[in-house]
C-alpha cells in the first residue's frame, strides 16, 4: 500500500466510522422518510457525516496520548499511522463543510445542526472528563431530528417527545459506549459520569434509558399506537430482563448485548415514526 493510501485508510480509522456512519443512517432514514427532493436530503445528509468526520477526528487528535499510554489497539495516531497534522487539517476541512452543506437546509437548521456540532466537540475538548458528559449526548442527538425538520417548508420543530426520545438514546450510548474503556480511561484521567458511577450503575442507566426511548416512540405519537409500537415495548422488557439474567454469569457480556439489541430496536421505531410526526 503506498503512502497516500495508507494515511487515507488510517484517516478513515481515526474518524470514529461505526458511530459516525451509525448516526449518518439515522439523519438519512429520517431525512429520506420526509417529502423533501432527494437531492436536498442527500446533501443533509452528506453536512451530517461531514460532522461526524469532524466529531471522530477531533476526539482522536486530543486522545492520542492518552490512547498511547493505554496501549489501545486500533488506533491510528496514536500509532503512528498518520500524523496529528493531517487529522487536523481533516478537522479543519470537515467542520466548515458540515456548515456548509447545512446552509441549503435554512437558517433554522443551520443553527440546530451547528448547535449539535458544537456539543459534540465541547465533549471532545473536557466536557468527557466531568460529572456531565452525558450532557452533549443528549443535546447533540436531540437536535439529530431538529435539523432534519427544520429543512422542511416553514422550518417545523419535531415534537418534542420525538427529541426526548433521541436524547436518551444518545444518553444511553454515551454509557454503553464508555463500558469497554472505563478501566483505560481512569489510568489516563478521564473520569466522566459513567466513570463516577462505575459498571453496573452505568449498565442499568443505560437499559433504563433506551425502554424509555421504546416507551415513548411507542405511545407519544398522536393516535392509536401502531402494532410495531406495541410490540416493541414488551419486546424490549423481555430482551433487557433476559440480559440481566444472564449477566449475573461472571465475564458476562449479556446484559451489555440486551442493551445495544433495544436501542436498535428503538433507531427503527425512530426512523418508522420519522420527523413528521405530529
Amino acid at each position: 500500500m503506498n503512502r497516500a493510501l495508507a494515511v487515507t485508510w488510517a484517516l478513515a480509522r481515526a474518524c470514529h466510522p461505526l458511530p459516525a456512519l451509525a448516526v449518518t443512517a439515522i439523519a438519512a432514514g429520517l431525512a429520506l422518510g420526509t417529502d423533501r427532493p432527494v437531492g436536498a436530503s442527500l446533501v443533509a445528509v452528506a453536512a451530517v457525516l461531514a460532522g461526524q468526520l469532524s466529531v471522530g477526528w477531533l476526539n482522536d487528535l486530543l486522545d492520542a496520548r492518552r490512547d498511547a499510554l493505554a496501549g489501545r489497539v486500533g488506533k491510528p495516531l496514536a500509532a503512528g499511522e498518520v500524523g496529528p497534522s493531517a487529522v487536523r487539517l481533516g478537522v479543519l476541512v470537515a467542520a466548515p463543510i458540515a456548515v456548509l452543506l447545512s446552509l441549503p437546509s435554512g437558517l433554522a437548521a443551520t443553527g440546530a445542526h451547528t448547535a449539535a456540532l458544537a456539543s459534540a466537540w465541547a465533549y471532545d475538548l473536557g466536557v468527557k472528563a466531568t460529572a456531565v458528559s452525558v450532557l452533549p449526548y443528549a443535546v447533540s442527538f436531540a437536535l439529530l431530528p431538529a435539523f432534519v425538520a427544520s429543512g422542511l417548508p416553514g422550518s417545523p420543530l419535531p415534537p418534542v417527545w420525538l427529541m426526548a426520545a433521541a436524547a436518551c438514546l444518545g444518553c444511553a450510548a454515551h454509557f454503553v459506549n464508555v463500558l469497554p474503556d472505563l478501566a483505560d480511561d481512569a489510568a489516563t484521567g478521564v473520569r466522566g459520569l459513567p466513570h463516577r458511577l462505575g459498571p453496573p450503575a452505568s449498565l442499568a442507566i443505560a437499559a433504563v434509558l433506551v425502554l424509555g426511548a421504546s416507551a415513548l416512540l411507542a405511545f407519544a405519537p398522536p393516535g392509536p399506537p401502531v402494532a410495531t409500537g406495541l410490540a416493541a415495548v414488551p419486546l424490549a422488557a423481555a430482551v433487557l430482563a433476559v440480559g440481566a439474567i444472564l449477566g449475573r454469569r461472571p465475564g458476562s457480556r449479556a446484559a451489555f448485548r440486551a442493551v445495544i439489541l433495544v436501542a436498535l430496536i428503538d433507531v427503527a421505531l425512530l426512523l418508522q415514526t420519522g420527523v413528521a410526526a405530529a
